[in-house]
């Protein structure tokens, strides 16, 4: 079984043992989803209740309904188990997509070693080839094949 780290527990929220969550994770529809369980602390908590307020990913978790039932969870790592987000085929996971191979259209091939967010919409990938890339990951400029596993790269600009 293999765990998705989803964010981190910020604080609570209110007296009633909400947990405001911080997560940059991209399928928040389906990790966040009431039923589902959170893994924190190698424990796991099923959502009853979730939202999202001022940005923060809002949950109330088992039969905690109290501020101080839950004050032992804060600063803590969230994780979810993989099998429970049912992703589609077309859906891939950054940890994923680092296994996969780079090609460019200049018949280059590489590595990505890192994929990290530029501001809170922008993600990167930094490739490797003969010379370090960096490419958006949404950009028009990549196209990720999930059956090959591979990463195809439209190199516009040589540089020297």
């Amino acid at each position: 079984m293999e765990d998705i780290y989803l964010g981190r527990v910020i604080t609570t929220h209110g007296i009633k043992g909400e947990l405001r969550i911080k997560s940059t994770f991209p399928y928040k529809e389906k990790a966040f989803k009431i039923g589902n369980h959170l893994i924190i602390d190698k424990e796991k908590y099923e959502i009853k209740t979730y939202r999202v307020h001022k940005g923060f990913d809002m949950v109330t978790l088992d039969d905690y309904h109290d501020i101080n039932e839950v004050l032992f969870l804060l600063k803590k790592k969230v994780y979810i188990a993989k099998e429970e987000l049912q992703l589609s085929k077309e859906e891939v996971l950054d940890e994923e997509l680092i296994t996969y191979k780079v090609l460019t259209t200049s018949g280059k091939k590489g590595i990505i070693k890192e994929i990290f967010y530029a501001s809170p919409t922008n993600k990167i990938m930094r490739v490797e080839t003969d010379k370090e890339i960096l490419v958006p990951l949404n950009s028009p400029l990549i196209k990720i094949d999930i059956d090959k596993k591979e990463v195809m790269i439209d190199q516009i600009l040589e540089t020297r």
